[in-house]
């Protein structure tokens, strides 16, 4: 019986797991091992809460979860619970699933003032993520700034401009609910280098900002080239101009307003103790499309700055690193015999939850051919961790008691939602006692 670990619940560890557990068919045992104590990553913390549909995908998780050859191995941080060398003395292979979950730093002056945040930091505050209940970001200003012109920059301009019904039926958090019902901000403007035509926003997440109830989005005129141009465009991106031309004409005025700030850069954050201003520098496109500084700089009003231009995966003692992409270094999934990375801990932070599913699987054939099934490596694997787990009194959970802790999330929702996220540590672990 051949032993695995995989370290991280998000989509490409549940990925993996199922890759494994096909290519094994039960001559091995999995053990996938998350610091918290639910499962799911990604799902849970990072998509939107108004999104439940992506969220559904969850569903497919479960059923990889209930392979008898399969553990959930929760509330167990690698580093300081266990270590890299540990884990593979006692499993075959280890295969690093954990995602990509700090913030790329701006690199501009003023980024360290209070009310500047990472969109990892933001998205798991209004997420429920332990490790942000306590952001409080401040939302006591009339205008805010979001660098980025990818989906997630249209997430946190959405839920900012949401009402609290609109949020009926999602499982935003309730310190996040109370707060975004007292924000201040009334002029939420999102910034990108380049134009509209080199956007990272996909279609569905566009046409939603022309739905909302109290906020209407705006792009200027000026930025857009001859709509002939638009025929060159990916199908996809070419929705997203559309959406984008549409947002060019007159609306109907609402107490909100989202503006598109395109071909500018961000070059300092200003204020007096805190975020007041962003100062950008106009751009445009060379010849090849990469955006250059025109040398014209102008502020905008921002009380609270939410940066989205990327992530980055932390490192771990004992795991070489790529310190320029921000990820494991690692060949084609390989970082070493019996070590191996997936998902955005692999390729970087790119790509859909669905990209995860093919990645694992080839990760998950590379470790077939070098750990052939039907074959015996002799390692304790669970066993094992379960003793060094006792022996250092680290209370782990499995996916029994995820249910438990889901069952309490769901009896304690609130009318419409589908839960009331638990945030804290203690708070799931209570449940358990």
């Amino acid at each position: 019986m051949r032993q695995f670990a995989v370290i991280g619940s998000g989509p490409a560890g549940f990925y993996t797991v199922e890759a494994l557990a096909k290519a094994y068919a039960g001559t091995a045992r999995i053990d996938l091992i998350d610091r918290l104590p639910v499962p799911y990553g990604l799902i849970r913390f990072g998509v939107a809460p108004d999104h439940q549909s992506i969220k559904a995908v969850s569903r497919r998780y479960d059923k990889v979860a209930e392979e008898d050859t399969v553990r959930f191995v929760g509330n167990v941080s690698v580093g300081s619970n266990v270590t890299i060398a540990e884990l593979r003395t006692l499993y075959d292979a280890v295969i690093l699933a954990t995602g990509a979950p700090r913030d790329r730093a701006l690199g501009i002056p003023g980024e360290e003032l209070p009310g500047v945040v990472g969109s990892a930091a933001f998205v798991g505050w209004y997420n429920g993520h332990p490790d942000f209940a306590d952001l409080d970001p401040l939302l006591d200003g009339a205008s805010a700034a979001i660098i980025g012109n990818g989906n997630v920059a249209l997430d946190v301009a959405r839920i900012l401009s949401k009402t609290r019904a609109e949020f009926g039926g999602s499982d935003i958090v309730d310190h996040a609910l109370d707060a975004l019902e007292g924000s201040a901000i009334r002029t939420i403007t999102l910034v990108g280098r380049r134009g509209p035509h080199q956007i990272a926003m996909t279609p569905k997440e566009l046409g939603e900002l022309g739905h909302l109830e109290a906020a209407v989005p705006h792009a200027d005129p000026a930025d857009f080239p001859d709509p002939a141009a638009d025929a060159a465009l990916d199908p996809g991106v070419r929705k997203s101009v559309v959406h984008l031309r549409d947002f060019a004409t007159p609306h109907d005025a609402k107490k909100k307003r989202i503006e598109f700030d395109f071909f500018a850069k961000p070059v300092r954050i200003e204020g007096d103790g805190r975020a007041e201003r962003l100062i950008v520098e106009r751009t445009s496109l060379d010849a090849a499309g990469a955006s250059v500084g025109t040398g014209e700089t102008y502020a905008i009003p921002a009380s609270l700055v939410v940066s989205c231009i990327g992530y980055s995966t932390p490192p771990i003692d004992g795991v070489r690193y790529d310190e320029a992409g921000g990820r494991f270094a690692n060949d084609a999934g390989k970082i070493e015999d019996g070590l191996f990375a997936v998902g955005w801990a692999r390729r970087g932070p790119s790509g859909t939850i669905g990209t995860n599913r093919p990645d694992g699987y080839e990760v998950a054939d590379l470790v077939a051919v070098a750990f052939a099934p039907g074959s015996d490596g002799g390692k304790a694997g669970g066993d094992g961790l379960d003793a060094l787990l006792a022996s250092r009194k680290v209370r782990s959970t499995s996916f029994a008691d995820w249910r438990r802790i889901e069952a309490a999330e769901t009896e304690a929702a609130r009318d419409g939602a589908p839960r009331a996220k638990m945030v804290r540590h203690e708070d799931w672990l209570k449940t358990l006692s």
